[in-house]
């Protein structure tokens, strides 16, 4: 069974969305900050539309990188 996209029906690249998602949430911007980042790199897209890609995505992003820090102490911590 395939999996799904969950960037399906978004006009926008799935790449941006993430680079939105984690600028707010890694760095302390402001929605309108993130706003003006993406425009200044020539990405329209309204403070509003940030809120919603992080209340959206950014549940999803954070379990995927709760299962890569997983994954990655897994391989690291072995007893000897």
């Amino acid at each position: 069974m395939s999996k799904r996209s969950p960037f399906k029906y978004f006009k926008t690249s799935p790449e941006v969305i993430r680079l939105a998602v984690m600028l707010y949430v890694r760095f302390p911007l402001s929605l309108r900050n993130v706003e003006n980042l993406l425009h200044e790199r020539g990405i329209d897209v309204s403070h509003e539309t940030v809120r919603f890609w992080w209340h959206r995505f950014g549940p999803i992003f954070a379990a995927e990188i709760r299962c890569s820090r997983a994954d990655g102490m897994r391989a690291v911590s072995r007893w000897r």
